[in-house]
């Protein structure tokens, strides 16, 4: 199948064995997307003139030249892929480190759903930057996560996570009519926050009206461009009795309700400069992220502040 990453174009595939493999989406030959070619066993054949990669990226096959053997050169662009969390994830550079942590990933008493993709026409930090917005609850979701008649967001706290791995907001309380898809009647809801990547965010909440109730949500933007992004939520929770399209209508549903939000914010870049924008004292996870991102030198879907270092797109 065909994706797009960093506004690089990809062609996603398995071989014999199940294991995935990401390249860049071109035949070395003609130019020609390998995505719209077959996959035969432990090879990707060119649907143009039937040049067959193996696992490894060279070409193992010309049929125009029988007995030809293609020189090293005869290879696609080959990139690291993992699989995590029901995901495949595609480093086009060096590593620096692994794949983003979610340790509620882990818990066996959890059930996981993923849920998306989500198409956004915004940059990737703008997604990540609403997910850790509390204020937006009552306008956006009025009737599930907020109504405007309780509006009001508490102080909360926020700070570095251990060892600088990234930054936590804690002691959010919230109102809700409907935290989830469970839930019967309001309840009051306390959220955690932590983002661990500059594009990936994770949040837990714990309803007060439902004893026992767990469930984290972690979202991964997946930046198609400076301006397109394609989201991706993995849930973890207690929950393992609703069937499974109905915790994914859910998220579907908020989703859809914070898209236009999102389409409609300008710039679609966001910027980091501290005088850009307004923020109050609600805003402070959303200040704080940012200058997680102007520290990180995070130049990709971003307007950089005024003298800052540009390090590269992601770190």
């Amino acid at each position: 199948m065909a994706a797009k990453l960093l506004g690089t174009n990809l062609v996603l595939w398995r071989d014999a064995e199940g294991a995935a493999h990401a390249w860049e989406d071109r035949c070395p030959h003609r130019g020609t997307r390998l995505s719209i070619g077959r996959v035969e066993g432990d090879h990707l054949t060119c649907a143009y003139h039937g040049w067959c990669f193996g696992s490894d990226a060279r070409c193992v096959r010309v049929p125009a030249l029988p007995g030809f053997v293609p020189p090293a050169s005869a290879a696609a662009t080959a990139f690291a892929v993992k699989e995590r969390y029901g995901l495949v994830w595609v480093c086009l550079g060096t590593a620096s480190a692994d794949v983003p942590p979610y340790p509620e990933s882990e818990d066996i008493n959890l059930r996981k759903v993923v849920c998306g993709p989500y198409d956004v026409a915004s940059s990737g930090p703008r997604i990540v930057e609403n997910f850790l917005d509390m204020a937006h609850f009552a306008w956006v979701h009025a009737g599930i996560l907020g109504e405007p008649a309780r509006a009001e967001v508490r102080d909360y706290r926020v700070g570095t996570l251990e060892g600088g791995a990234g930054i936590i907001a804690t002691q959010c309380f919230a109102w809700q009519p409907q935290t989830n898809t469970l839930a019967h009647g309001g309840s009051e809801v306390e959220y955690t926050y932590r983002v661990v990547r500059p594009l990936t965010a994770i949040l837990t909440k714990v309803p007060q009206a439902q004893q026992g109730f767990r469930e984290a949500i972690s979202l991964h933007v997946q930046p198609l461009g400076e301006e397109a992004s394609r989201a991706w939520i993995v849930m973890a929770m207690s929950d393992f009795l609703q069937a499974e399209h109905e915790v994914r209508a859910f998220q579907d549903r908020i989703f859809q309700q914070d898209r236009p939000i999102l389409e409609n914010q300008r710039p679609r870049r966001l910027p980091l400069s501290p005088d850009a924008e307004l923020p109050v004292r609600s805003d402070r996870m959303s200040v704080l992220y940012r200058r997680y991102l102007s520290e990180r030198g995070l130049s990709f879907g971003v307007i950089p502040a005024a003298g800052a270092i540009k390090h590269g797109a992601m770190q």
